[in-house]
């Protein structure tokens, strides 16, 4: 048998020489692949790698930082007797307001008003977080068990659809329903029923915010714990079926761990936000149920604040607020580590 030039005895060609690299190639890849002092790509070959995407976020940094932190400054206003009167121009007038220290934080400290819109800012978030935290983890966990795909996603369409509903729409149809004049009064009315109208009872207003929070934003919870079961492994199911798991225990030993990261993180952002409850949607129904039931600490401050002029005062219970978000989102944390999950950062 005849051998072709550059074969083997058996018939097979060698494998084709690989070109050595020229040095200049070779010293770009060592340059790019060399680490910095903590192991990592030096800065100026990551700024110049991820140039397009620092180019795109440019503008929301801008933007973050000119609508959430530069008004961070004005906070100065709540150790001053701030008088925008003083100057021609209301920001200039920071600089020629007198300085008080801690005066207008003695001054909340002693305001029984303060302490008033606290309380119903606590109760109504402890009520919240009671029977509107578990709305979404249940709701979800239904539509995950339905089988068929079309069902399902128009049962998330309608559950989601009342979350881009201003308050003042979900006021409207909780007023059409539930008031004096709406569809169940008339009814009553017509059957010798009178006075049926929960839209002005102070008693059980906290519970009628809390019915209209429910039905406006739990399809937003009900979204991102969908995507939560959505990564959940298939293989675990089957598993858990082989092993003679019905449908109770495999949502106990496989559904509700898979969501227990999830439920931690949002229950920590929602600790962290214990002290806005709303404002909108009280300020909304203040006047019918009266400050004594609906008065909170976003709509204090708005009051004090913008109809009464008292720029500091209100500026001091607002930092007051803020700090005491922040310390709670501290601990709510620290309170997930505890249980072995990540929460907002870890440890």
């Amino acid at each position: 048998m005849s051998l072709t030039a550059g074969s083997r005895p058996d018939g097979t060609r060698p494998p084709a020489a690989v070109e050595e690299p020229t040095a200049a190639v070779t010293a770009v890849t060592a340059k790019v692949r060399a680490p910095g002092k903590a192991g990592k790509v030096p800065w100026r070959i990551r700024l110049r790698r991820d140039r397009a995407l620092i180019l795109m976020t440019l503008p929301v940094i801008l933007l973050l930082l000119l609508f959430n932190y530069v008004p961070l400054l004005g906070n100065v206003v709540a150790f001053q007797e701030y008088d925008p009167y003083i100057s021609s121009n209301g920001v200039t007038a920071i600089f020629h307001s007198p300085w008080v220290g801690v005066e207008q934080f003695s001054r909340m400290v002693d305001d029984p008003l303060f302490w008033a819109s606290v309380k119903n800012t606590l109760m109504l978030f402890f009520l919240q977080l009671v029977l509107f935290f578990p709305v979404p983890i249940a709701l979800a966990l239904v539509i995950n068990s339905v089988i068929r795909p079309r069902v399902r996603a128009v049962a998330q369409a309608i559950m989601y659809l009342p979350h881009f509903f201003s308050w003042v729409l979900v006021v409207t149809v909780f007023q059409q329903i539930l008031g004096g004049a709406g569809i169940i009064a008339q009814t009553l009315e017509n059957h010798g029923w009178t006075g049926f109208d929960l839209m002005t009872n102070p008693d059980i207003f906290k519970y009628l915010v809390t019915a209209q929070a429910v039905w406006k934003d739990a399809g937003w919870g009900i979204i991102v714990f969908l995507a939560a079961l959505s990564a959940v492994s298939t293989d675990l199911y089957e598993a858990a079926a082989m092993d003679g798991a019905g449908r109770r225990r495999r949502m106990w030993h496989v559904t509700l761990p898979a969501l227990r990261p999830v439920i931690a993180l949002l229950l920590v952002l929602r600790v962290g936000d214990a002290l806005s409850v709303g404002f909108e949607q009280f300020l909304l129904q203040r006047d019918a149920v009266g400050a004594n039931a609906a008065e909170v600490l976003d709509t204090y401050v708005w009051f004090i604040g913008i109809k009464y002029g008292d720029f500091s005062y209100a500026t001091a219970v607002g930092l007051a607020k803020g700090a005491i978000g922040v310390c709670l989102v501290l601990l709510a944390n620290k309170f997930a580590h505890m249980l072995g999950e990540q929460g907002v950062y870890q440890k």
